[in-house]
C-alpha cells in the first residue's frame, strides 16, 4: 500500500511549498517540471530520484495515479532538476520492483515498508541542450 492520497493532498498545500525550494539541490531528491494534462499549466512537483545508467528512476511513492505522473505519462517527457541542473528526460514508463533495490539502503527499506514497488524510469534526451541552457542560466 503506497502512502495515502489524503497524505498527498496535505503535502502539496503544506509541506510541498517549502520541499520546492530545496529539493532540486539535495542528495536523493529532485524536482520534476510538467504541465497539466488539460489546463497546461506548469507544475513542480518534489520528488526521490536516482541516476541509473543513462536516466533516472523515480520512486512513485503516492502510486502511479498522481496527478503529476500521469501528465508526465501523456507527454513522454519531462524535465528535471537534481543538483542544482535541470535536465531533460525522455521515454517516461512505469515499471515494478518490489525488492526496490535500485535505491539506497535507507530508501530501499523505505519503499518496501510502505509498499511503493513502483517507479517511473526515464532516460536522459541525447544531445540534449535544454538540461545545459538552464543549469547555465
Amino acid at each position: 500500500m503506497v502512502l495515502p492520497r489524503r497524505l498527498a493532498r496535505m503535502n502539496r498545500v503544506g509541506l510541498n511549498r517549502a520541499v520546492v525550494l530545496v529539493a532540486g539541490y539535495l542528495p536523493g531528491f529532485a524536482l520534476v517540471h510538467h504541465r497539466g494534462r488539460r489546463s497546461g499549466r506548469a507544475y513542480q512537483t518534489p520528488v526521490n530520484a536516482f541516476r541509473i545508467g543513462n536516466g533516472y528512476r523515480v520512486a512513485l511513492t503516492y502510486g502511479a495515479d498522481s496527478d503529476w505522473v500521469r501528465n508526465v505519462l501523456a507527454t513522454g517527457d519531462f524535465d528535471i532538476t537534481v543538483r542544482g541542473r535541470t535536465l531533460h528526460l525522455v521515454d517516461a514508463k512505469i515499471e515494478t520492483d518490489p525488492s526496490a533495490r535500485w535505491a539506497p539502503g535507507p530508501v530501499s527499506v523505505a519503499l518496501r515498508r510502505i509498499g511503493a514497488d513502483t517507479y517511473l524510469q526515464c532516460r536522459l534526451e541525447e544531445g540534449s541542450t535544454r538540461g545545459r541552457e538552464r543549469a547555465e542560466g
